[in-house]
């Protein structure tokens, strides 16, 4: 178990798949329709976690060139039909919300899905209150890995970043980018060989791991 050291959160942000939910099914499923329509290779879903971290609006561009708007549009339209049916909660994560508002830590989400996407999981899952501001792709100008969100959300509850008891919590490399630019505490869940080859300090296999460690360092224990 990792000895958690930085400041205890004063806020937290949240990356949203697969930090807290997975919806991977889903996406993959309308990644591979518009793939498949432009006579791309179709992705497994490992495939597209990887390689699909950057916003729609910066990689659908790259992918598909003129096309791009069109390819969304068709990529939302099936995304919208399975969204909800290939939702699913990952091991901790609610139980990890529920402690820290009980800590009465602000909580936020910065992610790059489409905030009315967002929005919807959000509130399907009855996680709303739960979030003083969740910023999805395209609700500032710029998006993750820019420090721009992370700004945006926080001055919601009058913080600032560039503090490192503001923790940033995700799964990939834009989400300790982000972290990064921003002046946060990157944690790492989920992937803790991804945390070793980004030389990260605090990396968790879940949010199972993330909340008996910090429930442990909040008791004043050493971890092991």
């Amino acid at each position: 178990m990792q000895d958690l050291k930085p400041p205890f959160p004063t806020a937290v942000i949240f990356d949203w798949d697969n930090t807290l939910i997975d919806n991977w099914d889903g996406i993959t499923e309308a990644l591979n329709k518009v793939r498949a329509l432009n006579g791309l290779d179709t992705w497994t879903v490992a495939e597209a976690r990887l390689k699909s971290s950057r916003a729609l609006r910066v990689s659908f561009p790259e992918w598909f060139g003129d096309k791009w708007e069109e390819m969304r549009d068709i990529f939302y339209e099936h995304f919208y039909k399975v969204q909800i049916q290939t939702l699913r909660v990952l091991p901790g994560a609610e139980e990890l919300l529920i402690w820290l508002r009980e800590k009465k830590v602000p909580l936020f989400v910065v992610s790059t899905k489409r905030s009315d996407l967002l929005r919807a999981e959000a509130e399907y899952l009855g996680w709303t209150p739960y979030f003083v501001c969740m910023m999805g792709s395209l609700a500032a100008p710029k998006d993750k890995p820019d420090r721009m969100p992370v700004d945006i959300a926080l001055r919601k509850a009058k913080l600032l970043a560039d503090n490192p008891s503001v923790w940033f919590i995700g799964d990939t490399h834009v989400d300790v980018e982000s972290a990064l630019r921003s002046g946060c505490t990157p944690i790492l869940v989920g992937n803790i060989q991804q945390g070793h080859k980004l030389a990260l300090k605090y990396a968790f296999s879940d949010c199972v791991a993330l909340k008996t460690a910090l429930k442990e360092w909040n008791r004043g224990h050493t971890m092991e």
